[in-house]
């Protein structure tokens, strides 16, 4: 008795759509088990992991000390509790907080020939840095509006600027950025990812989303874009709010009260100019084919240089932040200061 062979094209795609299906569940089921990712390595030669690991820590240490010796300088001196210098120094714990969410990770897996980073230290990662570089940008649009404010109506300034409203404004953009991170956090670790191999050295979101196995990331893009269009709409505020300052400017009939005037504001538009220039390497450049290298130096610029430069530019150019800074620094040593704490 002959028994019938089923027909191979019958058999053969049920059997291998099958396969497919129990292979695709099995790596999805294993992904979702990983509870650690792999960041990228500045380099596997242990002499290069030890530079870059002093590199970072002396432009950490950098950044930490010309911060907070900028917002220590400002809490003691009376004479720099101003709307602008509050500002200021709120702009510099959000440098110092940007720096505070990567750069120790970084140093760490530097020192300890290490790659892997705590799927909760990626979240963390993620969301501060979010909030932090949020907050940093949306300071920079309120102090665009408070030279505005001081140049173009300074009969009313201390009417418009009180205290009361620079709280809120500041209240204002640290909910706003509250909530962007948290919806950009979100929508990062919603999806479901097909590898734990990040290629940049901290857990960047446009890089986490490219590890994705479902169309969900679709969700983090439009965070992304939603970023953008903020970002353009502060942007194009502060260029509208500077060709008003530098008109009104221009009408000012003393060429030493024109000078005066754009000596405040040239700190603040040196410090958005680094800011941008430095994001415009990362996210502006058009697509190429270039290795993660490149793109981890691109990252390396905006997220260093910027809260790097910030504590030499207004003391270099802040006559009034220099003579602070002077004082403190010289506080220890001289017994006739008449340097007051408040």
């Amino acid at each position: 008795m002959e028994v019938a062979a089923s027909p191979p094209s019958a058999t053969m795609p049920r059997l291998s759509a099958a396969r497919r299906h129990a292979s695709t569940e099995d790596k999805m089921s294993n992904l979702t088990s990983v509870s650690i990712f792999l960041l990228q390595e500045f380099s596997e030669v242990r002499e290069l992991q030890i530079l870059h690991f002093f590199l970072f820590l002396t432009s950490y240490l950098t950044i930490m000390s010309g911060n907070l010796l900028i917002i220590v300088a400002i809490a003691v001196d009376h004479h720099l509790h101003k709307p602008m210098y509050f500002f200021l120094a709120t702009l510099a714990f959000m440098d110092i907080g940007s720096v505070s969410a990567i750069i120790p990770k970084s140093m760490a897996n530097s020192i300890m020939n290490s790659r892997s980073i705590s799927y909760s230290g990626c979240v963390a990662q993620v969301f501060f840095y979010f909030f932090f570089a949020t907050s940093d940008f949306s300071l920079l649009t309120v102090m665009a509006h408070d030279r505005y404010v001081a140049i173009c109506s300074p009969l009313q300034y201390e009417t418009i600027m009180h205290k009361g409203a620079c709280i809120q404004m500041a209240a204002i953009v640290f909910f706003t950025s509250l909530l962007y991170a948290i919806l950009h956090t979100c929508g990062t670790f919603a999806i479901t990812f097909c590898s734990n191999a990040v290629d940049q050295f901290f857990c960047e979101a446009p890089t986490l989303m490219k590890l994705s196995c479902s169309n969900f990331y679709l969700v983090e893009v439009g965070f992304i874009l939603l970023g953008y269009i903020m970002g353009v709409g502060c942007f194009i505020f502060i260029i509208i709010t500077y060709v008003q300052i530098i008109s009104t400017v221009l009408r000012i009939p003393s060429v030493h009260g024109q000078k005066k005037a754009l000596s405040t504001c040239l700190p603040h538009l040196t410090v958005v100019s680094v800011f941008l220039l430095s994001a415009s390497f990362a996210y502006a450049r058009p697509p190429t084919t270039a290795s993660s290298d490149v793109d981890i130096v691109f990252a390396v610029i905006y997220i260093v240089i910027p809260p790097l430069l910030n504590p030499f530019i207004y003391s270099m150019r802040n006559k009034e932040i220099k003579t602070a800074l002077w004082k403190l620094l010289d506080v220890g040593h001289s017994p006739k200061s008449t340097f007051r704490v408040l």
